[in-house]
């Protein structure tokens, strides 16, 4: 018979019957299923989280702590007026084209703020979370419009 998808099978012996403990002494798994006698992995539910050095103070308590978290930073992606130099003229640029054009690896969480570094030749609409004044003037010097999104 050709070997075919159709009449694959494993070789006999290569599949072996799940393994049923705690099932009788008769199966040689029985009685303590394998787990020995007491202590703390023979008992239900022993899983150990993670980090756990059995009730010695763990190392992530015993380092000490480092810095500060500003919960109320902001996080925006920034863009110079230079990189939008590459889209066409009178082209509408946002967040979503940026990424699209790759232009930026991600959009920040308060979304993207454009920064007066370089020089614009061409005129677009440019919408953003925020612009500096100097990107602003920029942008409309070039005879293009700087729209804020309301963020």
């Amino acid at each position: 018979m050709a070997d075919e998808l159709s009449n694959l099978h494993p070789v006999v012996g290569a599949q072996r019957p799940r393994t049923r403990v705690g099932r009788g002494q008769g199966s040689g798994l029985g009685k303590t299923a394998g787990r020995g006698t007491k202590g703390q992995q023979a008992r239900a539910g022993s899983g150990k989280r993670l980090g756990f050095e059995g009730g010695q103070v763990p190392l992530l308590r015993r380092l000490p702590k480092r810095g500060f978290t500003n919960i109320f930073a902001k996080d925006y992606t920034e863009v110079n007026v230079a990189q939008l130099s590459a889209f066409p003229a009178g082209s509408e640029v946002d967040a979503k084209i940026l990424k699209d054009s790759g232009v930026i690896s991600r959009i920040g969480r308060d979304g993207v703020k454009i920064l007066g570094n370089g020089e614009l030749a061409v005129a677009l609409t440019v919408r953003a979370a925020r612009f500096t004044t100097g990107a602003k003037s920029k942008i409309e010097a070039a005879g293009g419009t700087a729209a804020e999104n309301a963020a």
